[in-house]
Order: structure tokens, then sequence, then C-alpha cells
């Protein structure tokens, strides 16, 4: 009965202006066009207007002819025929226009194969399109007649033999299905047959009608109907789930309301409640306004106690969890130079885990980390300076440790040419190469909080801010054609409102106690740095076979830099640990120096001078070959190695042996067109090892370069990226449009972060997988980990697919996380069934649902028992 109810409220807009979808003809009530024997071809154009006996202009066109009766007062238009008149639009394959009787006629014609195209369209302002089989309408009385006609309402489908509509917006229907198939004769057909009903502003009045089940009339039905009509989005129930937890009893899932506010806001508050004295409740709302905003709101808390509840048990307690999600995007169009985002994901760690059930994706339930950031940036004085400010939030679920910047904020200004002549011609002059910058970023912090002490008193205590301010000046200019140097000066400073003190307390763990000293500090410290660099070009050519040539570019570059020592008494930046004793052997007793700004956000300078050469090499390497496609080039040019870079720094103020630092490299390549990307990076130490690990003298001494500190590498390929490349194309163009819905743009949101959780039957199939590898060898000890990760889907027939989600860890010799899903196409149905065969997270689900969103309530579901990862 409710359904039944939901589907004469939405008969409220079906009318003549609601949304169609073509079908097939009745032929009987079809007015085949004909050209008139005496009519006359409009010679002079295609596109006219007429304001015969009307209040307005009517503008008409068509592409393939325009023909008049012999008295000029009937117009006939063939092939794509448009008309205008007022707020309402027409366009169908043919259009008779009787300006005397002031009277419409439009219909589709048959092609040369018999089927029936070109249906007339009509809009009326800014309701939406309407498609019929034919149409009239009289411009004077205001009425319409159709026949045909088939509306679309959010997934479920109206039809109706005929449907007629009066000056006073009444409409009349006749032998109206209301179906979730979108087929003329609904073949998988769930639907209500209404034998007739009036529609008005206010009320919609069915006549008899009873529902049908594949073409088969059930004993359920209504004499007649009489519904309120309120033209705006109307609160309601909304049906919950019942079924059986092993953990936690009986439950009723997803009891609620639905709160239809106004056109730019909707909530929905749901419950759930266990027998064994559980519950979970749920807020959600929605917001939206075309082309400037739109966001949502969900907050989420629940109580759960997890096995028999009886006293002096674990289970007798609950343990109560919340997780707070807010998302906010803002239109480009709406404030040009100013833009705000938040993306928002925060509550507590067992949250996901404890609240899931069967056929959830176990993606959320296994995520280590959550994150949160909200985001405003804005541009003024013409551009010269952008000012931006976030709010960040960092998780981890595993130790239940929280990261907060509240906030952090950054003002920079575009680099300036101060003493640019913009009127002088030719080179500029050295001095006007001088350009200037600044910068400024604050930070507000607190980091690694255990998530239930965050908002204690002595907690908020822990914040460190401060404020950095930077000035570079730098100049650059070519010497001898090829090289190209630069140099500059760098000055920074750094405020905060902490600084530490510390003194030795031999009751303390490592003998030092910090103490945190509020109060205004500032340090500063300035650095000269040059550069130069170039670019060596090396090739090698072939005269046999496809392969031409092998090209290789090197970009050598050398940097310079000097910093003052700024850990001298005189600047009070550095200070030495009170109360150290004397006893203290000497090496204590010279290292005793510590920088009070070390636990503020940006800290100090470094103690001691620098001054020290930076070194980098980065590497590309090409082949051309000869092309075996037939195209205008010959030649086509394959990657090899991609940013092989090498790079390093000589300290020539370092004592010992760390002048030469690590030598570290990272590159990327691809094989198989592409598909097959492979990164990687790692670190080379060139310093050799005594048996505890201390450097003892360099490598190359001993005939060796340098010692593999540490490799990783890591890849990834999909073995059918176009079509899953136009799919994400796809839905980020739809996501875009302004049209499309709130809901859906929420629905999209969650395909693009998750690509692989759902089901795509226009793509046939679908194959990736990532692998990783890691090795360290610190000198005495080596270590290697590794693991692979699969996923994809394939299509059995067009109707079935089945997708998959795995993994492999060589360390533990065992799958990870693995699960099993089979989709079946329905049309108008949907049938999926879920299995995670082992671990933590095993269960099974299957669901068969109407796809139409306003029947989301009729579904039939099967779920194993399963709760929080107990069994």
């Amino acid at each position: 009965m409710r359904t039944l109810f939901l589907i004469l409220v939405l008969l409220s807009s079906f009318d003549i202006y609601a949304q169609q979808r073509p079908q097939t003809p009745d032929k009987s009530k079809l007015i085949t066009p004909k050209a008139d024997s005496l009519g006359i071809t409009d010679t002079l154009g295609k596109n006219s207007k007429t304001t015969t006996g009307l209040n307005s202009e009517i503008h008409y066109s068509a592409d393939d002819s325009i023909k008049f009766s012999i008295d000029g007062n009937i117009v006939y238009l063939y092939g794509n025929a448009r008309i205008s008149y007022e707020e309402m639009e027409l366009s169908s394959s043919f259009i008779r226009l009787d300006q005397t009787r002031k009277l419409l006629f439009a219909s589709g014609r048959k092609n040369k194969y018999s089927v029936y195209k070109g249906r007339p369209i009509i809009k009326q302002g800014s309701e939406p399109p309407v498609t019929a089989d034919s149409l009239t309408f009289n411009f004077s009385s205001k009425r319409a007649l159709s026949y045909g006609s088939l509306t679309e309402v959010e997934g479920g489908y109206i039809q109706a033999s005929k449907f007629k509509k009066n000056e006073f917006d009444e409409g009349f229907f006749k032998n109206g299905i209301y179906s979730t198939c979108s087929l003329p004769e609904p073949y998988t057909h769930f639907g209500i047959h209404i034998t007739r009903g009036i529609v008005t502003e206010k009320q919609v009045i069915s006549g008899p009608a009873y529902l049908v089940i594949e073409h088969v009339p059930l004993p359920v039905a209504l004499p007649f109907g009489f519904f309120p009509k309120t033209n705006k989005r109307a609160s309601g129930l909304l049906f919950p789930t019942f079924g059986e937890d092993s953990n936690r009893g009986f439950f009723m899932r997803g009891l609620g309301w639905y709160f239809g506010i106004n056109d730019y806001w909707d909530a929905e508050v749901r419950g759930s409640l266990y027998s064994k004295l559980s519950y979970e409740t749920n807020l959600l709302a929605r917001y939206r306004k075309n082309y400037k905003y739109n966001g949502g709101l969900n907050l989420s808390y629940a109580s759960l106690r997890n096995g028999n509840g009886i006293e002096g048990t674990p289970g007798a307690k609950p343990t109560t969890s919340f997780n707070i999600q807010w998302t906010h995007s803002q239109s480009a169009e709406a404030n040009p130079g100013t833009s705000f985002s938040a993306n928002v994901n925060v509550g507590t760690s067992s949250y996901f885990r404890d609240t899931r059930v069967a056929g959830d994706r176990i993606e959320q339930a296994t995520n280590n980390s959550i994150s949160s950031g909200i985001s405003y940036q804005k541009t003024f004085a013409n551009n010269l300076f952008n000012f931006g400010a976030t709010l960040r939030h960092n998780q981890d679920l595993t130790r239940r440790l929280v990261t907060l910047d509240l906030p952090t904020f950054n003002l920079g200004m575009a680099t300036l040419n101060p003493f640019e002549n913009k009127n002088s011609l030719g080179n500029p002059k050295w001095y006007e190469r001088i350009s200037v910058g600044y910068s400024m970023q604050g930070a507000n912090s607190i980091n690694g909080v255990r998530e239930d002490s965050l908002f204690k008193k002595s907690t908020l205590k822990q914040f460190k801010n401060g404020i950095q301010h930077s000035v570079p000046v730098s100049m650059s200019f070519n010497v001898l054609k090829y090289f190209q140097f630069s140099s500059g000066i760098s000055y920074g400073e750094r405020w905060t409102l902490q600084t530490i003190r510390k003194r030795y307390d031999q009751n303390l763990p490592g003998n030092i106690r910090i103490d945190t000293i509020q109060g205004f500090k500032r340090n500063y410290n300035y650095s000269i740095n040059g550069g130069l660099n170039t670019k060596l070009y090396g090739m090698m050519q072939f005269k046999k076979g496809n392969l031409v040539a092998i090209r290789h570019v090197m970009t050598p570059s050398f940097g310079f830099s000097y910093v003052p020592d700024f850990s001298g008494d005189n600047f009070g930046f550095y200070r030495k640990i009170s109360g150290l004793p004397s006893t203290l052997p000497n090496d204590s007793q010279l290292n005793n120096r510590y920088s009070i700004f070390e636990q503020s956000p940006g800290g100090g300078p470094g103690q001691g001078r620098s001054a020290s050469m930076s070194f980098a090499f980065e590497n590309n390497v090409e082949a051309k070959v000869k092309s075996k496609s037939d195209t205008t080039s010959a030649y086509q040019k394959i990657p090899i190695i991609q940013g092989l870079t090498f790079n390093g720094n000589y300290d020539f103020t370092a004592k010992g042996y760390n002048k030469l630092s690590i030598i570290s490299f990272g590159g990327r390549t691809a094989f198989f067109k592409q598909k097959l990307g492979i990164s990687f990076q790692g670190s080379l130490d060139p310093y050799s090892l005594d048996s505890v690990g201390a450097r003892q003298g360099y490598l190359f001494k001993e005939g060796r370069l340098a010692r593999l500190a540490s490799f990783s590498f890591s890849t990834g390929f999909n073995l059918n990226p176009s079509a899953f490349k136009r799919r994400q194309e796809n839905l980020t163009n739809q996501q875009n449009n302004p049209n499309t819905t709130q809901q859906q743009q929420q629905d999209i949101s969650e395909i693009l972060r998750n690509p692989y959780g759902f089901v795509d039957f226009s793509i046939p199939w679908n194959l990736s997988a990532s692998y990783s590898f890691f090795f360290s060898n610190n000198g005495l000890v080596k270590s290697i980990t590794n693991n692979l990760n699969f996923n994809g889907d394939f299509s059995v027939t067009p109707k079935w697919k089945v997708s998959y989600q795995s993994g492999w860890d060589f360390r533990a010799n065992k799958f990870s996380t693995t699960s099993l899903a089979i989709n079946r196409d329905l049309h108008c149905w949907d049938l999926a069934f879920s299995w995670v065969p082992f671990g933590l997270y095993k269960s099974y689900s299957v669901d068969l649902r109407v796809r139409a969103s306003i029947l989301q309530d009729l579904k039939l579901s099967r779920r194993s028992p399963y709760s929080g990862g107990f069994y």
C-alpha cells in the first residue's frame, strides 16, 4: 500500500510537459502527414515567423522544407521542424500549424524501413521536455492532447495511452501504467495499472488501480484514491530491514524519517536497534545551489554490546563510537578568485570496524587511517598576492593517534623585478634581472595525541604555533652560451609563542627534563647560494634493423650554499643544558647545547657553519624505431628510462666521515606501450662500516664504489585502460553538469574515489594489479618485503558480471583480504551476491532489488550473521 501511495503521488509530475522516452505509436490514433497538393514551397528560406490572430509571435523553422496552403493560413514543416511560442518550444519530424484555427499538430514520420522516428518533443518554460507519439495544442484555449505518453520519475516510469490537459492546468489520463521498466511493454515487469485518473495542482484522484507482476494481476487493488499534492518535497517514513545478528541479537536497521526541507536542503534521520541493547543513529543532510555550491553532512553515533551482555563479561559494557563526514565544493564561477572546499572524515577508530555488516565494502573497515581537510584560497591586489588557509586532520586508526593542523596558512607574493625598466629595448641589464619574492607560513598544530584525550584541557596546551617569513633575492643569466648560472640571498625569520628549556634530572628516563616556556620569541638566519646547470646530448645510430637510434639526455646541475653559524651565545638561539653534573664524560659536556626552538613550527637555524656543494644528474634515454603502423610518421619514439636522477651533497665544514652524503637515486620507466609502468628509488652508501655499524672510511679505497643501502620499486598495470579511462572521464563530465542532482553527484564522487567497488556492465572486462618491493641493508642486517594486489571483473554474458579483489603477502606467505562478487543485470532489477571467503571479515550477502530509487525499500536481502569481527 505504501508503494501504491508513492506511485500515485508521483503522478503529480505526470503532465504533458514531463520527460518522455520513445515508444511504439498507436497506429489507430496517428495522423500521417502528407504534402498539401496545393502547397507552396518556401523558397526564401527555412526560418520565418507569424503573428496572425495570436498574442505573440510564432517562430518556426525546418531543415527539409516549409510549405504553405493556397491561402497561406496553414504551414507545413518537414524534417527537424521547430516552433517557439512564448515559453513553449516544440521540435518534431512533422508539424502542421493552422493559423486561422490557432491549432498545432505534431507527429513523427516513418522512414523507408517503416520505423517511426522524429517524435514530437515539447518544452514549456523551466519544465522538463516531453516526448509523445503525436499531440495537438490549441494556442487560444491552451488545451493539449497527446497519445502514447511516458514519463520518468526517480527511476520509475509512468505510461498513459491518452493524456489531455485543459486551460486550468488540470490533467486527465487513461490506461496508465507505473513500472520499473523503461520499455513500452515491460518484460521484467513490476507495476501498477491505473485505469484513469485526474491530476490537479493540489491533488491526485485515481480510479481503480491494481498490482501486476510479470503480467499477472494480483488481488491487491484500490477502487479509487484521493491524495493531496504539495508540489514540493514531501517528508515521509523510511522503512527498516529486519534480521538477526549472531552477537547483538535480532535487529531492526535503517528505521527513520525523510525531511524534504526545501529546494536546496533535504535530510534523513535513521536508527538501528538490537535486542541485546545495542543501537546506532545517523543524520544525513544534503544541500545544493546550482552554479554556487553543493555538499553534504553525515553524523553517525553507535553504542554497541558484543557477546551475551551478562554482568561481569566484556560484552556487558557498551562501547561507543562516532563518525562525522562533511563534503563541500564551490563552483569556480560562483566567486572568481576565491575558493572554499571541505572533505572531512573524523571519528573514533573503531566506528567502521564495529558498525560494518555483511555486504558492505571492506575497504572502510580495513583502512588504517582517515584524514580531513578544509581549505580556503583567495587572490587579491591584481593577483599579486595569494592567501590560503587549511585545517587538516590525520588519524591513525591502528594506534588511535590524532594529528591536527588548526590551521596552517600561507601568504605568497608574486616574484617582482624591482629594477626592471619596462620601456627599455634589447637585452636587460644585469641588475634588471634581480628578482625579489616574499612568503609567509603559519601553523598551529599538535602531533600524535591519543583520541580519547584530544579534548582535555591539558591536551589543548600542547598545541605548537608559529609563523615563518621568507624573503628570497635571486638573479640568473647565461654563461658561455651553454650554461645557466643563478645566485641569490635568502633571509628567513620565524616567530613562535613557545620555546623549551632543558635541565638535567637523574630521576627521569634519559635524565633530561624538558619544560615549555610560553612567550613570544623570534629567530632568523640567512644564506648565500649559487647554481650552475646545462644539458648534454648523446646519440648512437644504427643502420640495420628497426632500431634507428638511441638518444641520451643528461642534465647535470651543481649548487653551492653558505650558512653562517647562528648557535653562538650572542644570538641566544642555543643554550646549555642546566644542572649538568661536572662528573659526566667530556663528550657529554661538549654536546650539551640545544636549540630552544627545536619543538617550534619551522624550528630554528642549524648549529654550526655550513658550506656545502650539491650535485644532481638527471638522465633520460629514449629509442627511435621504425613505425609498424601505416601512418604519416615513419618513426616513433619509445621512452626507455625517464627521470633517472642521482643526487647528493658534500659539506666542506663537516668533520670526520660526514662530508659526503648518502647518494639517492630514482627514476621510472614503462613497457608494453606505457601499459606497465615501473617507478624505483634507492640510496647508495659510500662509506665502509665496522662491526658495530660506525663509519670507518670510503668504500672506493677498497675498490668498491658504494653499497646499496636501500632499493624499492612499485609497478601497476591495467589491461583495459582505455575503456576504464573513458568511464572515468564520462563520470567526471556528468558530475560537473549543473543539471546533475546532488544525490547523483555524491554517488559519482563515491565511484570516482573507489572505481573498482562498482559494477559497470558497459566494460566487458578489466584487470588491474600492483606490486611493491622494498630492500634495505644497513651494513649489518638485510631485509626484504614485497606484496602483490590485484582486482578486476569480467562479463560471463552481457548480463552476468563477476568481480574480484585479493592480494598476496609474500612475507606472511598468505592471501590478503579477498572478496568475490557476482552481479546480474535484470534490466530494471539488480541481483548481487558478495562473498568474503576467509579472514576477519568473512561474510556473504545476497540482494535482489528494484533499480528505481523511489522503490529502494522494495528488495529481498539475505546476509550472513556478522558484526564487528566476532563469530
